[in-house]
């Protein structure tokens, strides 16, 4: 065997290493280039075809809790509408962005090609309404009153109309049952912001895109208890679209129910009788300003006494609350928001501020009282009251000479109470009060009752009124004594001089201040809510209530039901016993005093009837007419911004919210079967688990409180007409200071 050497197999190894060599490094470069060919040359393209391949989420809307009235009659629920939408997407991936798809729609929906385009435009600071404020990656409303024939147009012609649908959605509605309207106290939805969203991301009640949420009244109030929460499914697609696996599913859970304290039939009541006494009074003429009352706005509230229950709060102007579903139009939003709307969104039971006039005084006798005055005291009540020069006249010149306190609220004697508030000044110190804190009882006992802030009602935006304290003096002065000093004139009209005399001493309590505050006139402020909880504390005996609307929260199978309890929120600074004489002299009022002549013939024996009427004088306006008035059950106050005295304008129409409630006929007997609700209904509607609602019984008979089984119907009053929108808000009630109370020809005293 030959032996062959080692050295003779190298060259072939090597030869052999280097070709793997070539291979691999050829191999290596081909997969190099592959990569650079797919990442770089080629990355943007198969990015975004990669990008097709996520996870897609299909939102089914939860269905929005219905607000019912206290027999659980729905004041707002829903319903099954064609809603014609557009995707604002899809439209701005057209050459024309969509305008010229969004003018054919108009033809086919038979709208104004303008309005539809100003529909889907985006809200911001330089869009005016109407506009789109939700999300611009939600469908946008059209209208959802397309019938079935549009619908089908649409669908048929999908290829005319790319990114617009037209689908049956579940849409808010409200009713108005028997004739009601309660617009303001419902309020209205609209869709969620992005910055909503934002700002509820981290909470336990996030907001989806889809998501109407309310914007006022009720609507906001018990916006998260109502919304419910929509179902989300999540699939994951490719970038065609085809589903290639479902990755999560959570089911829709539809929104709570509320139950209010409101009677359906009571708010068509009040809504009817606010608006019939504004036609009456704009037929009266006004002898002080020459022309007719103007009776441009007012409010009406209804509230069970014991409670603070709201069981019914008109305001007017009104509106139908119907026109923001489905996203409200130019005109539709002029005619509410514009200069010549007459403000019908501000609900002027809760936001309506205006010096309460004689209603006042029940304020001010308990201040007196508490200063030592004794209540059956005797004080001069003389034709008027002078002071440095400045003469404060009663109504009309009246004179009744020495007369109790009671007896001067049954006849609104003004004198007697310029006289206590001036005594006081004087005590506390007059302009320039000595060391020490000055006693202020006028000022602290409307902090007492509840004046100057707020009453806590739940619902949105309610102000607070104004108690025009040293404090607020000061702060006053600060803010506008440099426009005062550049204005005032010495020797100037009268609003000059005002201005001067401001510059100098704005800051101070002066004796007319004094004076004109103690029967509610001057700067002091109040609201139709805020009256009344007041009153309904004299009736219940002294206990201020929180003012509620909402009732009960009622889960959509009806199961669970969470009861909103009244609260007490303090008492009124008087002892029982002067409770019980001013409860005496305000029964006066209604059959002796200033409101005998509206509430003649009433059973008083039977239904124990309260009052106290007011009315309020505005520089450069016509008076404001109050009422104020209690039984044992309900405080129902009416205001109505320049319509003359508070029993010429309201009397009628609030003694007619009375029969109502208990059935009382123009003979004065009482019929316990047409009475509404003769005492405060307590049981609660039931929910069942199919969604029907089982009324509650109704107490018909008072004297025996028996409960009896109410019978069916929609709450209307017999033939009576919706009440037409009336013209003009109250605008800026700033009331002069040291107004000489002017007389009046008729024999209707404050």
């Amino acid at each position: 065997m030959t032996n062959i050497p080692e050295t003779g197999r190298t060259p072939r190894v090597q030869t052999r290493l280097v070709v793997i060599q070539i291979l691999v490094l050829s191999l290596l470069g081909t997969l190099g280039g592959r990569l650079w060919y797919l990442q770089i040359r080629n990355g943007a393209q198969y990015q975004k075809e990669a990008s097709g391949n996520h996870v897609q989420q299909v939102v089914q809307p939860a269905v929005r809790g219905s607000i019912l009235d206290a027999r659980g009659v729905a004041l707002a629920d829903n319903e099954t509408r064609l809603v014609v939408s557009a995707s604002r997407t899809d439209l701005l991936k057209q050459k024309d962005d969509g305008k010229a798809v969004l003018a054919k729609l108009a033809g086919v929906l038979g709208m104004n090609p303008e309005d539809v385009a100003q529909k889907v435009r985006l809200c911001d600071a330089k869009t005016p309404q109407p506009c789109w404020n939700g999300s611009p990656y939600q469908p946008i409303p059209i209208t959802d009153k397309a019938t079935p024939r549009q619908a089908l147009q649409i669908r048929e012609r999908s290829e005319d109309f790319p990114g617009i649908t037209a689908e049956p959605e579940a849409v808010r509605r409200y009713g108005g049952p028997g004739k009601s309207n309660t617009a303001q106290v419902l309020g209205y939805l609209s869709p969620v912001t992005d910055s909503e969203i934002q700002q509820a991301k981290d909470t336990d009640s996030p907001y989806l895109r889809s998501d109407m949420v309310g914007r006022s009244g009720l609507e906001r109030q018990y916006d998260r208890e109502l919304r419910g929460k929509a179902g989300v499914t999540r699939y994951e697609v490719d970038n065609l679209g085809r589903v290639i696996g479902k990755a999560q599913s959570d089911a829709a859970q539809s929104g709570s129910s509320l139950v209010t304290s409101i009677d359906a039939r009571v708010q068509r009541v009040a809504e009817y009788q606010l608006n019939d006494a504004m036609t009456k009074a704009r037929q009266q003429f006004d002898d002080i300003t020459g022309e007719n009352y103007k009776a441009d706005s007012g409010a009406v509230v209804v509230m069970e006494a014991k409670t603070g229950r709201i069981v019914a709060m008109a305001s007017a102007p009104t509106y139908d609350p119907n026109v923001w579903v489905g996203g409200i139009s130019a005109k539709d939003y002029n005619a509410l928001t514009g200069k010549n709307s007459d403000y019908p969104l501000l609900n002027r039971a809760i936001q309506g501020q205006s010096a309460p006039g004689s209603t006042f005084k029940v304020v001010s006798t308990a201040a007196a009282v508490q200063a030592g005055y004794d209540f059956n005291g005797n004080y001069p009540c003389t034709s008027s009251y002078s002071v440095g020069g400045q003469v404060f006249k009663n109504f009309e010149g009246e004179n009744f000479g020495p007369i109790s306190l009671g007896r001067a609220l049954e006849v609104s004697c003004d004198t007697v109470f310029y006289g206590l508030a001036d005594n006081q000044w004087k005590k506390d110190g007059g302009i320039n009060p000595k060391k020490g804190q000055p006693k202020d009882y006028f000022f602290k006992t409307a902090h007492q009752f509840g004046l100057g802030k707020p009453t806590g009602l739940d619902l949105p935006n309610e102000v607070g009124g104004r108690v025009p304290d040293r404090q607020w003096k000061l702060d006053y002065w600060k803010a506008n004594k440099d426009g005062w000093c550049k204005t005032g004139k010495k020797d100037g009209s009268y609003v000059e001089k005002i201005a001067y005399e401001n510059c100098l001493e704005g800051n101070k309590m002066r004796e007319g201040d004094a004076i004109n505050y103690s029967i509610g006139q001057g700067d002091t402020l109040v609201t139709p809510i805020q009256e009344a909880m007041i009153y309904g504390a004299i009736s219940n005996g002294g206990t201020l209530h929180v003012p509620t609307i909402g009732k009960a929260i009622i889960s959509p199978d009806g199961k669970h039901v969470t009861e909103i309890q009244p609260k007490a929120r303090g008492r009124l600074p008087i002892t029982p016993a002067t409770r019980n004489m001013m409860d005496q002299a305000l029964a006066g009022v209604a059959t002796r005093g200033t409101a005998a002549w509206k509430f003649s013939g009433w059973p008083q024996d039977k239904i124990p009837l309260h009052a106290k009427t007011g009315t309020a004088e505005v520089y450069g306006k016509q008076t404001t007419s109050w009422l104020a008035t209690y039984t044992k059950d309900y405080s129902v106050i009416m205001t109505i911004a320049q319509a003359g005295t508070g029993s010429g304008a309201s009397g009628e129409a609030v003694r007619n919210i009375y029969s109502a409630l208990y059935g009382v006929q123009g003979d004065g007997s009482v019929d316990n079967k047409k009475a509404l609700l003769p005492t405060p209904q307590k049981d609660l509607p039931k929910v069942q688990p199919d969604g029907t609602i089982a009324a509650p019984k109704i107490p018909q008979d008072p004297a025996e409180d028996q409960k009896a089984d109410q019978a069916g119907g929609d709450g209307s009053q017999g033939d009576q007409q919706q009440p037409a929108t009336s013209p003009s808000p109250t605008a800026g009630n700033r009331n002069t200071r040291r107004r000489t109370r002017r007389p009046r020809s008729r024999r209707t005293p404050a």
